[in-house]
């Protein structure tokens, strides 16, 4: 006990006057979600099937936009008059989180139709449960417009990213681009020209069902980074975990290479639906599992086969994390097997780039006798702080949901 209090005191000195601990909390991005991966995604579909006007059809999870999971289902569930006038003001928020342009006029879009998905209230109520609304609306086309563009105000309250794509089926084109968070123009595309500004005649296409898996693998491999980073700040905590046991080659690869053959044994059980986990448990589990990695790095820092099944364990947990996270990814009917290795694969990368971002960022020190009391327990100890915090705020929110 007299160890652990002068190491405590020790930590305390040190994380007051240590300027490498400033670069790590920039690292470690001290944010507090509540969630272990974003679940839904936003599409905007927009077809050029008439001459002056395009049809346009939304599929968003509305939780973020009505602010209220409960509000959410009332709308989901309602009936009457006073539903339908609710149905229509919601209609008209969502033009203005996703309005289109003409060059530098806003078009006008008229509400033509909408849908809810057919869930039960505790799956509304789920944070995790894919639920999204689909809205159709008319947008006339002028004759004299600029290029076709999406663009998402400052703070607007949907789920990133944004799959925009763009129909034009008497060319048979299609295309699709993502938005993730922080943009907020799409590509811009001339219809009267029939042509994307600045591209070649043969247009670019994103069916999964219609490429071959080599042209799938580049498309899955970028949504499965994107998942870690910079959407996955847990995942990204539970490896700066793995990382401030030992940075050395050996144990980094050990840890990491056991968390990969572990959370891909779940994400394949998961998404054939061989194997699943309520969200309610999982998302406790994972922020838990953080703190324990991070405490374990200071009171127990040693690699020997009970962490590593202790690795393993955890990388069961955060599986199921990255299952319910694909619910929203569109992957092809065909060649299924590859898209889901191609992301991943793409995860993995994004692990290893976060690894490569702290060896760059304390790496260089190492060998210095003062690493573990200034930097890696520190280190270890703001990554179970934050750990606890998720785990309180994901208990509390499931247990005021059901």
């Amino acid at each position: 006990m007299g160890d652990i209090c002068r190491g405590l005191k020790t930590i305390g000195l040190t994380f007051r006057s240590s300027t490498r601990i400033i670069v790590l909390a920039g690292l470690l991005g001290f944010a507090p979600v509540a969630k272990a991966d974003p679940e839904s995604m936003t599409r905007v579909l927009v077809s050029l099937d008439r001459p002056d006007a395009a049809t346009v059809m939304i599929d968003m999870d509305l939780t973020v936009l009505l602010g209220d999971p409960a509000r959410y289902y009332a709308l989901a569930s309602g009936t009457g008059p006073q539903h339908e006038a609710d149905v229509r003001h919601v209609a008209e928020r969502i033009t203005q989180v996703l309005p289109l342009f003409a060059g530098q006029r806003a078009l006008p879009a008229t509400f033509v139709s909408y849908g809810f998905s057919f869930k039960s209230r505790e799956e509304y109520m789920d944070l995790a449960a894919d639920k999204p609304a689909h809205f159709q609306f008319d947008v006339p086309l002028p004759p004299d417009g600029g290029p076709l563009q999406l663009r998402i105000p400052l703070g607007a309250q949907i789920d990133y990213p944004v799959a925009y794509t763009l129909q034009f089926p008497e060319r048979h084109f299609t295309q699709t681009r993502w938005l993730d968070a922080g943009q907020h123009e799409s590509l811009a595309f001339d219809y009267r020209g029939k042509l994307p500004v600045g591209h070649a005649e043969q247009p670019a296409s994103f069916d999964p069902d219609t490429l071959s898996w080599w042209q799938q693998l580049p498309v899955y491999l970028k949504l499965g980074f994107k998942h870690i980073v910079p959407e996955g700040t847990d995942h990204i905590l539970f490896v700066l975990g793995l990382f401030f046991l030992g940075i050395s080659w050996r144990k980094l690869l050990s840890q990491t290479t056991v968390f990969t053959v572990a959370h891909a044994t779940t994400l394949f059980l998961s998404t054939y639906g061989i194997f699943e986990l309520p969200s309610r448990f999982v998302e406790p589990a994972i922020a838990l599992s953080i703190s324990f990695v991070g405490l374990e790095n200071v009171f127990s820092p040693r690699l020997g086969i009970v962490r590593l099944l202790v690795v393993f364990a955890f990388g069961l947990i955060h599986g199921f994390g990255f299952a319910s996270s694909l619910s929203e990814v569109p992957f092809p009917k065909r060649d299924f097997i590859g898209a889901l290795l191609g992301f991943n694969l793409g995860v993995d990368a994004g692990q290893l780039f976060i690894i490569l971002l702290a060896t760059l960022a304390v790496g260089w020190f190492r060998k210095r006798p003062w690493f573990r009391s200034r930097i890696a327990i520190p280190g270890s100890l703001v990554i179970a702080a934050i750990g606890l915090f998720w785990a309180g705020q994901r208990i509390l929110a499931y247990h005021l949901l059901f």
